[in-house]
């Protein structure tokens, strides 16, 4: 069953890549008494992720921070170190924290992945956008087109912040 708005983010265990190397962060870690805008797509580094989606939250982080959201989480059923050295490769340190669903345990949870076996990559998450206020999720925009971030994307968001 697919997560909704009014629904509280599931408990489940991201990975960040940091100095020392992956650190693991607990959903009701990261949500608890804040506001968070999390984005989450397909694969690091794939063409829709890396030309529309993640660079349009790097570049309106400002706008978000203005309206009130504490960070930008982006989510991919990726390991720590390929959304590390994603998010470096595309500037996104100190404006989107890039987080890896490793498993896919998350993703799993708010019934928000899909086969892409067909394509060689397994198990990932659908593309989408939601804002989530001390865990409950506010807003959920899932993309229909999986090679667009429009629904999905940074002014969509920010808009109905």
């Amino acid at each position: 069953m697919t997560i909704k708005v009014g629904d509280t983010i599931p408990e489940a265990t991201l990975m960040k890549l940091t100095d020392k190397g992956p650190a693991p962060i607990k959903t009701s870690e990261l949500f608890k008494g804040r506001k968070v805008a999390v984005f989450a797509l397909p694969g690091a580094f794939t063409p829709t992720c890396s030309n529309q989606h993640l660079p349009g939250f790097i570049q309106k982080a400002d706008e978000f921070k203005a309206k009130g959201v504490d960070e930008i989480v982006c989510l991919s059923v990726n390991d720590a170190f390929v959304m590390g050295a994603w998010g470096q490769q595309q500037g996104a340190d100190g404006k989107v924290t890039m987080l890896g669903d490793g498993n896919g345990d998350l993703t799993k949870a708010m019934g928000l992945d899909f086969d892409g076996s067909g394509f060689g990559m397994g198990t990932r998450s659908l593309r989408y956008s939601m804002l989530v206020e001390d865990g409950v999720v506010k807003s959920l925009n899932q993309e229909p087109n999986p090679g667009e971030a429009k629904v999905s994307g940074a002014e969509h968001l920010l808009a109905e912040i």
